[in-house]
């Protein structure tokens, strides 16, 4: 079950603060587990081989970043009891536009890699077994199956082993590898070798930085936080969630710096340089770390498919209910975890999940229309800057109440993290093949 808010003996809702506690701590797991994907420890791995530990700095700045951006999010949902996109609607009809366009072409694209990055270490795993497009529609098929029949406190739970499997396997990779400590430490110093701009961009902008960041408020509802009493509560779960995405980050560059920089081993770019470096790790110290990184490997793909499977069909349910509301002038639905549960049965909620699981299928047979490609890039880069500046814009106007609004730290960091994502959004449109 859900934890939920407490109420007065009046039958009012309880406001009064909840004293933090680790037993609270769910949704950051969550986000942390999902937004970390084969991807991000690609890139991450091939920014230690070429800069060594030089941009470890890089990966606390990002880490930072991310906990100030996934503070805001969940700030406005508790400050409110309004949700992300209830905000966003208050902007104006482009937000809802944008919305409506990014969330489709997005899932159909997004689906087709994430059950593709699920399969690549299975088959690794099993080199008798299914082939990689088999493999990719079971696991979508399995995705899709649990999330239908299962509720978030069960979700959550499956997430938290999954997590907890990543980060036993890349962190004892790590200390395998043996990192130089002094070096580690130097890291830390705010250096730019030539031409690492774009890696540092990267690792401080997009490892753990996607649109999941924006489902947090929608599992801290679904946790059962619904008011401004959860807000202790809330921040330390976000502090460990990026915490544990920063220890990520760092044990990639650690195994990147010391297993592939000196050898100067080159990586395929996306999910198969992870299926590189379970070949490299045979090599260097036997099958069975090769085999239990390719466990970790398969552990990071696949929470990141049924995170994205569960808060992407949240947001979408959220979208649709409200958008019938505006429509038909009826009072929007109130957010919390018993909405939250009812959402999660919705028949939005499951014909985005189909959307996500059986459309996408089609791409594992064709190579990406050229179009679709330069539209998931464009309208995927677009999203972190929408994501940071419309909150630095909520936060800081009478839509929340004066308490929680911004201060100078909050504002400071939406700022800097709004600035970084429009730098990295244009570098993204120049790379996209036009």
């Amino acid at each position: 079950m859900a934890e939920t808010s407490d109420t007065t003996q009046t039958g009012e809702l309880d406001s009064r603060p909840r004293r933090a506690s680790w037993k609270y701590i769910g949704p950051g797991i969550v986000v942390a587990a999902t937004g970390v994907g084969a991807g991000d420890l690609v890139a991450t791995l091939i920014a230690g081989s070429k800069f060594g530990y030089t941009l470890m700095w890089a990966a606390v700045v990002g880490c930072l970043v991310k906990i100030s951006l996934a503070e805001a999010v969940g700030r406005w949902h508790l400050a409110t009891g309004r949700t992300l996109f209830d905000g966003w609607r208050t902007l104006g009809g482009w937000t809802t536009g944008y919305f409506a366009v990014y969330v489709v072409v997005w899932g159909f694209v997004y689906g087709a890699t994430a059950m593709s990055s699920s399969a690549l270490p299975l088959v690794a795993l099993f080199p008798d077994g299914p082939g990689l497009k088999t493999w990719a529609i079971i696991t979508g098929l399995i995705g899709l199956v649990f999330v239908w029949f299962n509720r978030y406190a069960v979700f959550e739970k499956v997430m938290t082993v999954l997590i907890g499997v990543m980060f036993v396997v890349v962190v004892y990779v790590a200390i395998r590898v043996v990192p130089d400590i002094g070096a580690s430490f130097a890291g830390l110093l705010p250096v730019l070798p030539d031409g690492s701009l774009i890696y540092t961009l990267g690792l401080i902008g997009g490892v753990g930085g996607t649109i999941t960041m924006a489902a947090y408020g929608y599992w801290v509802n679904a946790k059962g936080w619904s008011n401004s009493s959860w807000m202790k509560v809330m921040r330390i779960d976000n502090r460990v969630a990026y915490l544990t995405t920063g220890i990520f980050v760092v044990a990639m560059l650690i195994v990147g710096a010391e297993l592939l920089h000196a050898s100067q081993i080159a990586l395929t770019k996306g999910d198969r340089g992870l299926v590189d470096l379970g070949l490299v790790l045979e090599d260097r110290f036997g099958a069975g770390t090769a085999k239990l990184f390719l466990v970790g490997f398969f552990a990071t793909s696949f929470s990141s498919l049924i995170g994205v499977w569960h808060g992407v069909s949240l947001m979408f349910a959220d979208f649709v209910e409200r958008f019938r509301a505006a429509r038909g002038a009826a009072g929007a639905p109130e957010s919390g975890g018993g909405e939250v549960g009812r959402r999660e049965r919705s028949v939005p909620f499951r014909a985005y999940l189909l959307w996500l699981t059986f459309p996408p299928m089609t791409l594992l047979w064709l190579d990406e229309p050229f179009g679709l490609v330069i539209g998931y890039g464009v309208l995927g880069a677009f999203f972190m800057p929408f994501l940071a500046l419309t909150l630095l814009w909520l936060l800081n106007s009478s839509r929340t109440p004066r308490e929680w609004r911004n201060g100078w730290l909050s504002n400071g960091m939406l700022s800097a993290a709004g600035l970084l994502f429009v730098v990295l959004c244009v570098q993204q449109v120049r790379e996209l093949p036009w």
